[in-house]
């Protein structure tokens, strides 16, 4: 296996057969972490003498009777796990606990490495990524977007191939907004289901620990394990007898979709226009029922303007009183709120919330699962940093009645907008369905075993300026994921090309004042194969927004060190392909 395949369950099963070891995996994924070089996917930097230790230990077991053995996986530094230390992201209220969550307890059991703790919006409060102390996670899809949150460092993780799947937390969409600004797949199992006993609580009624992993099959592998009844948990349920096992949807499902008026982007119309193409393609394989999405609007708008609020309150009480600047500022604002709710509110809230819920149902009743866009749109950094409250509120317009309702969800890639964006739609089915979500996603997906995103959804224009064009060492593994070349491009004159030291010879794209226009290839790469793609990229090189001689943008290699040590500027020759041929007439002479 090589880094580009990243570390999936699926590729390291087959390594472990043929008699790879668990010691040599932690070090790849350690070494991908450091050229990866973001530390703030982490809390506390990757556990990097744990990881080391429980590997070598692992050694002496059987990988036939471990189902995650030698599995890497990351977890959202809100779950407590044994010796480490629980930040919540906010230093202020860290401690560290004698024993793991059951959760982590059952998944090191398995024969699962953990990593390390990941970055999340403080106390789970938001779906941005951005309300972290420890720094914003790096969208490795879009750089000057926001990684979502609140699990922004666990799909960042698994987004970028440094871990096979981790573990987040889902209140409000957090297990779920997240997956699809990252572009991976986003498990959010019924409430009780997975014990979330040894979590802080964001609002303790309703939150549950979720899956990011790269595909459906391996998303349900890790709830397989993850999941049982915790009678030290009061709010833990054993799910009905059979729930989980699978159980091939063999017949078109009937999709329920929210009504023309009912859908909003915000005025977005790239995002827009990729749902509509994504209904458009799934209609060949499903029914599409447009349904009144009414209840679970108002559903969804109960969850911060009702007492559920007090919730969040109630966890961080104390700090609150005593350590209030310990708080994130728009968290503080949040929490703070939820003193002034009284219990007239709450219980009125709770009968409105029950008469939605009896509404909900009515909807889904003649349908086998809702399909609805993940988030509306993907914002950027600036946006949220002009107005946090008002953009994380709305990217949480198909998300925050799921839980509230009872519901169970399945967020998975729908490939990329117009303007190369990631994009995703959600299954959402009732509590305990999440085999039968599954089973909806294999089928639209047209194959059991590895579901992903249909080949007809759109997939993500790259412009590539070295060896993956055609012709060249590294164009063969882009046709192995499915890439199609597209056309030639030119650059906008704003770019230097260097040639970066090292093997094999690779070239750097900056943006520079003084720059010059460069040529390049336009790959189509399709949905499923970006986040192989992305864990092959090495440092210091990224995906980013690369403007073309047209007058568009598009997402293409850049080099993210603007002066890296050893490196040559070769703008001069226009390309990579003329300085290739310069050095071969040297060589030659």
């Amino acid at each position: 296996m090589t880094e580009r395949d990243g570390f999936s369950i699926a590729s390291l099963r087959a390594r472990y057969r043929a008699g790879e070891r668990p010691s040599q995996v932690a070090r790849e994924v350690l070494a991908a972490i450091a050229r990866q070089a973001d530390p703030a996917i982490w809390i506390g930097g990757p556990g990097a003498e744990r990881l080391l230790v429980r590997a070598a230990a692992l050694e002496g077991a059987d990988p036939e009777a471990l189902p995650l053995y030698g599995i890497p996986f990351a977890v959202k530094d809100n779950i407590d796990v044994a010796g480490l230390p629980t930040t919540a992201a906010c230093p202020a209220f860290a401690y560290t606990p004698d024993r793991s969550a059951p959760v982590v307890e059952a998944l090191e059991a398995a024969g699962a490495l953990l990593v390390g703790k990941t970055n999340l919006d403080q106390f789970a409060t938001g779906l941005v990524g951005t309300r972290s102390p420890y720094g914003v996670p790096r969208n490795p899809l879009a750089a000057d977007r926001i990684p979502g949150g609140s699990s922004s460092g666990s799909a960042v993780a698994v987004a970028a191939g440094l871990a096979a799947f981790a573990l987040g937390t889902d209140t409000a969409g957090s297990g779920r907004v997240p997956a699809m600004m990252n572009g991976i797949v986003g498990l959010k199992p019924t409430r009780g289901l997975v014990s979330t006993r040894g979590v802080v609580p964001a609002c303790r009624s309703l939150d549950c620990v979720s899956v990011f992993a790269t595909t459906v099959a391996e998303a349900m592998a890790v709830l397989a394990v993850a999941a049982g009844f915790d009678a030290e948990d009061p709010f833990s349920r054993p799910a009905p007898p059979g729930a989980l096992a699978p159980a091939p949807f063999r017949r078109p499902p009937r999709l329920g979709v929210p009504r023309e008026a009912d859908l909003d982007f915000f005025g977005r119309a790239a995002p827009e226009a990729a749902f509509r193409a994504a209904l458009e393609a799934l209609s060949r394989v499903a029914e599409i029922v447009r349904i009144d999405f009414a209840p679970f609007s108002e559903a969804a708008r109960l969850l911060y303007e009702g007492p559920w609020v007090a919730e969040r309150t109630a966890v961080v009480e104390r700090l609150l009183e005593e350590n209030p600047e310990a708080i994130h500022p728009v968290v503080r604002g949040i929490v703070a709120g939820g003193r002034s709710l009284s219990a007239v509110e709450t219980f009125r809230a709770q009968y409105r919330l029950a008469a939605l819920k009896r509404a909900a149902d009515r909807a889904m009743a003649d349908v086998d699962a809702l399909l609805l866009p993940t988030a509306p749109f993907v914002p950027t950094l600036d946006e949220v940093a002009a107005e946090p409250v008002a953009v994380n509120s709305r990217l949480g317009t198909y998300t925050n009645f799921v839980n509230l309702l009872d519901l169970s969800a399945l967020a998975l890639p729908a490939g990329f907008d117009s303007e190369g964006l990631p994009f995703g739609v959600t299954l959402v089915g009732q509590a305990f369905a999440e085999a039968r979500l599954a089973a909806i996603a294999s089928l639209l997906a047209g194959a059991e075993a590895t579901p992903g995103p249909p080949a007809a959804w759109p997939a993500l224009e790259v412009v590539v300026f070295g060896a993956h064009m055609r012709g060249l060492p590294l164009a063969s593994e882009l046709v192995r994921l499915g890439a199609v070349f597209d056309r030639e491009v030119a650059t906008a004159p704003l770019y230097r090309l260097l040639a970066l030291p090292g093997t094999p010879p690779r070239p750097g794209v900056i943006r520079r004042e003084g720059g010059a226009s460069l040529a390049g290839e336009a790959w189509r790469v399709p949905a499923a194969g970006v986040a192989a793609l992305l864990a092959g990229i090495p440092q210091p090189l990224a995906l980013g927004r690369v403007a073309l001689a047209d007058g568009t943008e598009a997402v293409g290699f850049l080099c993210t060190d603007p002066a890296p040590p050893g490196a040559e500027d070769i703008t001069r020759f226009g390309g990579w392909r003329a300085y290739l041929r310069s050095r071969a007439g040297a060589a030659a002479t």
